[in-house]
């Protein structure tokens, strides 16, 4: 009984000799024990979310639709850097995008950088003037479509 006593009242001056910095140091300890098991429980929880969303074939998809050359083929590499070779190719890739709303025509490098067309003098003049036929109609069609 007297052990008993005396280990209890070892323990309870050991907690009273602590210092404030100790005693902070442990409390800060707990808190950050019991966010980690939190955050274990929310990432076992997705996981299991995530399993159940894969086993059901009947979703609906919510947003916009995605290009299918958008899409990442390979998720593992999806946060890597590009490697030169990678980047070449995509670079290397030009093509004709044509505005439907306004018909201008434009050249476009790899993601999405627009080119200058080196054009004649003669050939400049003729795209401004469809350019500002083309204009002139898309405004009038959405002066037209805001009444």
């Amino acid at each position: 009984m007297e052990d008993a006593i005396s280990s209890s009242f070892k323990k309870e001056r050991k907690h009273h000799n602590l210092s404030d910095s100790d005693k902070l140091h442990k409390v800060k300890k707990q808190k950050k024990k019991q966010k980690s098991k939190k955050k274990h429980k929310k990432e076992e929880k997705l996981r299991h979310e995530h399993k159940d969303k894969d086993s059901s074939e009947d979703e609906t998809l919510v947003g916009p639709s995605v290009p299918k050359d958008l899409v990442l083929s390979e998720p593992s590499r999806s946060m890597c850097p590009m490697t030169k070779e990678e980047w070449e190719a995509k670079k290397s890739i030009i093509r004709h995008i044509v505005d439907p709303e306004t018909g201008r025509k434009r050249l476009v490098r790899g993601d999405g950088e627009i080119l200058e067309e080196i054009v004649s003098r003669d050939r400049h003049k003729e795209i401004n003037k469809l350019a500002t036929q083309a204009d002139g109609a898309f405004f009038q069609k959405t002066l037209f479509h805001n009444k």
